[in-house]
């Protein structure tokens, strides 16, 4: 941000090809001389960076595979190092022949499993209900207050996956359930050799 008292109450997060996730105070990277300055030590020989990006306290981080796979964790879940020569922690456990593509940050929120379907199934008829060509038989509408389903939808947010070949998918992040770090993930898109 351009305004540097927001500078205190962000952090740096990392995220490397093998699933490593690292955070440092914003403030670590505030003065770099004109050679640079040590970020992150990367563990093996073949791994990259693959995405740095800002994040607060209130938010998560999504971390995607080459594979569809992927996990949402909260930013809270990777302590803030103090230095910056060390590797990090895991953000995924990867399958053999795996590697992390992505990362994403997204809005915190908090909701049970049930409000969430409820939320889901209710957006999904009234998006149906705006387009009159496609007639569904219609399901019965789940009990979800009209207040808090105006509050998720508020604060909904988009996830968009793509193929290699193109093909992709617009998801609903509160589809991607929040999970501690280093978990193997969930299925975020099917991978065949079509798409």
């Amino acid at each position: 941000p351009t305004d540097e008292r927001e500078w205190q109450d962000l952090t740096v997060i990392f995220a490397t090809s093998l699933g490593n996730v690292r955070r440092n105070a914003l403030a670590d990277f505030t003065s770099i001389k004109a050679n640079g300055k040590m970020a992150m030590k990367l563990e093996e020989e073949g791994e990259r960076l693959i995405a740095v990006t800002t994040a607060g306290e209130d938010h998560d981080i999504l971390l995607a595979t080459r594979e569809g796979k992927c996990i949402r964790f909260p930013v809270g879940e990777v302590r803030v190092f103090a230095g910056r020569a060390s590797t990090g922690v895991r953000g995924i456990r990867l399958a053999s022949g795996d590697e992390v593509i992505s990362m994403s940050v997204l809005r915190h929120a908090e909701f049970d499993v049930e409000e969430r379907d409820a939320f889901l199934k209710i957006a999904a008829q009234r998006r149906r209900a705006a387009e009159p060509e496609e007639a569904e038989p219609e399901e019965p509408v789940p009990a979800l207050p009209e207040e808090r389903f105006q509050a998720l939808l508020a604060a909904e947010e988009f996830v968009l996956s793509v193929t290699s070949k193109g093909f992709g998918k617009r998801t609903s992040a509160y589809e991607y359930r929040v999970a501690g770090r280093g978990g193997q993930g969930i299925a975020n898109i099917e991978t065949t050799e079509r798409n």
